[in-house]
């Protein structure tokens, strides 16, 4: 039986379906792109892992979808061979070159497949790398962090070292300071308790010297009452001889009268009473000397006089006027110091008693010191003349004597009167 013959009219045949482009990179929507970085997940590589997971899925869904398509055109395929076997023979080897090409096609399509799972494959492994590399890169950063922190705790250990040892040495030079503090003012202390103690010493030393010059003040009085004891007596003696001189003259004279019978043994005698009676003579006139030189020296206290006995030349100044200009200007600058080297603390509480303008006589050595001061007229406070005497030794000495006024005197006595107010003044 002859084969039918297959119809002019060409079946429809169903439009190939669209080749699916498998994705590149099946990797891709899990890797953000530089613009927009998410944050990296406390777990990068468990998050890279499920992106693999999912991504494998979708594939698996792709691959599904495909090959739904593929048997969907292989039905379709199907019934165009059906109709072709109608067709002619050339619509056949037309056909047979479409299967050929599709069979080529889909083997192309494979191979793509295959290739793009190797590169999917390489892409995972390359992200897993890069995840691993990512994460020791974190490990890294974390442990770059710590070991920053660390440092700066280390830093700031050191810092709080630095500022404990900064305030123990602030501390410590606060006690030295302290202890120097201390030390200096037991220095300070104990030169004050030396100089109390030195003036004090000094005190006592003025106060024996006071008693000394008090002592040798008496028994200069006692030597000179004793002396003018002596004196009065010597006067009384030749004015007892000088008595017995005239007496015995008288008789002489009245012998002389009477006839002369003397013997030798009474010239002799008469003799003798004449030489008696000379010396008496030389005794008074010695007498008359001396108390022509104590009027004249009461008359003009400056005048040198002869020596006394002691040997010393002495001068005196009662006043502010004398002839004599050196003794005036060394009684001037005495007075000087005594007013001007603020002496008034050590009389202020004792001239706040009633008392009298004492009148003093101070008597000076030709080197500057103090022989004696005595009270022509006291203050009446007992505390106030010893306060005067104090003043003055306490300015000792007051300078030696100009050559001129120390060839002639050895001693001078200076007399002021004291007045105190604000300060010392001495008139």
């Amino acid at each position: 039986m002859p084969a039918a013959k297959r119809p002019d009219v060409n079946l429809p045949i169903a439009p190939n379906a669209p080749p699916v482009r498998a994705r590149t990179n099946a990797v891709e929507p899990a890797i953000p792109t530089r613009g927009n970085e998410a944050p990296e997940p406390a777990n990068a590589v468990d998050a890279l892992q499920k992106q693999i997971e999912q991504a494998t899925r979708e594939q698996a869904l792709e691959q599904a979808r495909r090959e739904l398509e593929r048997q969907s055109a292989e039905k379709l395929r199907q019934a165009e061979l059906i109709a072709a076997a109608q067709r002619e023979p050339a619509q056949e080897a037309a056909r047979q070159e479409r299967e050929r090409a599709e069979t080529a096609r889909l083997e192309a399509e494979r191979k793509e497949a295959a290739r793009l799972e190797q590169a999917r494959q390489a892409q995972l492994a390359a992200a897993r790398q890069d995840a691993i590399r990512q994460e020791a890169a974190r490990q890294e950063r974390l442990r770059q962090e710590a070991a920053r922190a660390e440092q700066a705790a280390r830093n700031e250990a050191a810092r709080m070292e630095t500022e404990r040892a900064e305030l123990a040495r602030q501390e410590e030079l606060r006690r030295e300071a302290s202890r120097q503090e201390r030390a200096k003012l037991d220095e300070q202390a104990r030169q004050d308790a030396a100089r109390k103690e030195l003036e004090r010493a000094e005190a006592a030393r003025q106060e024996a010297e006071r008693q000394n010059l008090a002592r040798q003040e008496a028994q200069r009085r006692e030597a000179l009452r004793q002396e003018q004891a002596r004196q009065e007596e010597k006067a009384r003696q030749a004015q007892n001889q000088l008595e017995a001189a005239r007496q015995e003259a008288a008789r002489q004279e009245a012998a002389r009268q009477e006839p002369p019978k003397l013997t030798q043994a009474q010239r002799d005698r008469a003799e003798q009473e004449a030489q008696r009676e000379e010396r008496l003579r030389a005794i008074g006139r010695q007498l008359d000397a001396e108390a022509a030189q104590r009027e004249a020296a009461s008359k003009s206290p400056s005048r040198s006089l002869l020596p006394t006995g002691s040997g010393m030349r002495r001068g005196w100044l009662l006043g502010r006027a004398d002839p004599n200009a050196d003794l005036v200007l060394y009684a001037e600058a005495m007075s000087k110091k005594i007013e001007l080297n603020m002496n008034f603390d050590m009389v202020r509480e004792a001239v706040k008693q009633r008392h009298a303008q004492p009148t003093v006589t101070v008597a000076v050595r030709s080197d500057g010191s103090v022989e004696k001061v005595t009270f022509v007229v006291s203050s009446g406070v007992a505390a106030i003349d010893e306060a005067i005497r104090k003043v003055v030794a306490s300015q000792a000495p007051y300078g030696a004597f100009p050559p001129a006024l120390a060839r002639q005197y050895d001693v001078i006595e200076i007399r002021r009167t004291w007045v105190f107010d604000t300060a010392i003044r001495l008139q």
